[in-house]
C-alpha cells in the first residue's frame, strides 16, 4: 500500500536539532538553579530519546547527569477506544527513580492538540508527587485542544491540520531531520 502523505518540507536539520536540544538544556539548568532535584521523563517513542539527548547536555553543562524515564502513555489515552480492537503495544513505562519531590521534565517530540502531553500527566499521578512539572518539545505546531504550552521549545513550525511534523531520529529512522508531510493530493 501506498504511503498516503509526502514530504512537504524539511523544518530542521540534523545541526538544527542539536542546537535546540542544547539550547533546551540551557534553559532547563538556568530555569532549576541547577539539577540536583531534576529529572527527564520521556514520552515514547521520540520523546524518550530526545530525553536522553538532554540529559547529556546537562550533563556536559553541570557535571552532573540528571535521571531519566520512560512513559508510555498508551493506556491513558482519551482515544484508545479508536484502536477498534487492535492490539495495542503498551506497559514500555520505566521509572526507575522516586519522583516524589522532584522537578520533572516531561520531554516529547512534537506537541499539537496537548492530549499526549495530558495522558502523560494523568499517569505520573501513579508514580508519586512531583515538586513541579515542566514541558519542553523539540518541535510545537499549535493546533492546542487544551490549555497546555510547553516550557521549552525547539522550534515553532506553523502548520495546517492536514499536515504532519515528523522527527526522525537516527536511533530508529537513520538520521536526525524533523520534516512536514501533507497528505498525498493535497
Amino acid at each position: 500500500m501506498a504511503d498516503a502523505r509526502r514530504e512537504k518540507a524539511q523544518v530542521m536539520t540534523e545541526e538544527e536539532m542539536r542546537r535546540a536540544l542544547t539550547r533546551i538544556a540551557h534553559e532547563i539548568c538556568e530555569q532549576n538553579k541547577g539539577v540536583s532535584h531534576l529529572a527527564l521523563i520521556g514520552i515514547r517513542s521520540r520523546g524518550d530519546i530526545l530525553a536522553e539527548r538532554i540529559a547529556d547536555h546537562i550533563e556536559r553543562i553541570e557535571g552532573t547527569r540528571p535521571p531519566v524515564g520512560v512513559m508510555d502513555i498508551t493506556l491513558y489515552r482519551d482515544d484508545l477506544n479508536l484502536f477498534g480492537g487492535r492490539k495495542v503495544d503498551a506497559n514500555k513505562t520505566d521509572i526507575s527513580f522516586n519522583v516524589d519531590g522532584k522537578t520533572l521534565v516531561l520531554v516529547d517530540d512534537v506537541l499539537f492538540t496537548g492530549r499526549s502531553v495530558r495522558a502523560a500527566l494523568d499517569a505520573l499521578k501513579d508514580f508519586g508527587r512531583a515538586a513541579a512539572i515542566t514541558l519542553a518539545v523539540l518541535v510545537d505546531r499549535g493546533h492546542r485542544e487544551l490549555p497546555i504550552a510547553a516550557n521549552h521549545v525547539g522550534k515553532n513550525v506553523p502548520t495546517s491540520r492536514k499536515e504532519t511534523v515528523a522527527v526522525h531520529v537516527k536511533e530508529v529512522d537513520g538520521a536526525d531531520r524533523v520534516v512536514i508531510y501533507e497528505e498525498a493530493g493535497a
